[in-house]
């Protein structure tokens, strides 16, 4: 009996046979997230905007399967979200060497911060282009796959700027915000094929860029955080993991908080 539990609870978790993209995967969040369901099991297809992050993928798949790098375990591509013809080409790529990805995190972005009075409309459009219109455009065309398996798993990473709003996010939180709306209107849309559509809502994580705030900056960021601390990648990925795994079959329109207790209810 102990026996068949346990081989149950695994199999649960297991990614195995599984292809997984990650958008944004060369570094921080997206970085874990690929490693974590590469040790699951899954294929992962991680992209990255430059060839040294695509390097890194690579580096980091063949770290974990213990060997040089090799195809067969997954890979780093090139990928600009705001480009659809890229995206395309992107696809057709992987579905012709691993097949459809039936898993798909969301996780690229960029941020570019000002006031909003003296917020360029470039500024403004670059990210909501890159946050939420480049995470429709992947999202839409993975769809096809999910939909003729009648499986697949839509994971978002949004932000606690989208609950919270920050001074100086007006494009970010707006993006994120959206973000929300638009995984719970897709997870109604394609909840009858096994599709589910969720968003995980990190609040202050330990990343390159955080590293570069002065002592002072980290402590004006703590004081809001009622646990004391930055998230570390590793717990948003052991959160993205559950989510686009067998046990979270029943989750979906959902958002999940990682945030410290930054925001709760």
């Amino acid at each position: 009996m102990l026996d068949d539990f346990n081989q149950d609870i695994n199999s649960f978790f297991s990614l195995h046979g599984k292809c997984a993209l990650v958008t944004g995967a060369s570094r921080g969040i997206g970085y874990a997230i690929a490693g974590l369901l590469a040790h699951y099991g899954a294929t992962v297809i991680g992209t990255a905007t430059t060839m040294a992050g695509v390097e890194r993928i690579q580096a980091l798949l063949a770290n974990i399967h213990h060997t040089d790098f090799n195809e067969k375990y997954g890979t780093g591509i090139l990928l600009d979200v705001t480009d659809s013809e890229n995206i395309s080409q992107v696809f057709a790529s992987i579905e012709e060497r691993y097949g459809a990805p039936l898993i798909l995190v969301n996780n690229a972005g960029i941020v570019r911060d000002q006031l909003c009075l003296r917020m360029k409309e470039e500024d403004w459009n670059a990210v909501i282009q890159a946050n939420l219109t480049g995470a429709f455009s992947v999202t839409r065309r993975a769809l096809k796959g999910m939909l003729k398996a009648r499986w697949g798993r839509v994971v978002n990473i949004g932000s606690a700027s989208a609950a919270l709003g920050n001074a100086g996010q007006v494009n970010y939180s707006a993006a994120k915000a959206g973000l929300e709306g638009f995984s719970r209107a897709l997870a109604r849309e394609v909840a009858s094929r096994g599709i589910t559509v969720n968003v995980i809502a990190p609040g202050f994580i330990e990343t390159d860029i955080t590293r570069q705030f002065s002592e002072e900056q980290v402590a004006q960021m703590l004081s809001s955080v009622p646990l004391g601390r930055m998230g570390k990648p590793l717990e948003v990925a052991l959160l993205v993991h559950f989510l686009v795994s067998e046990a979270a079959g029943y989750i979906t329109g959902a958002t999940l908080p990682i945030n410290g207790g930054i925001v709760m209810g």
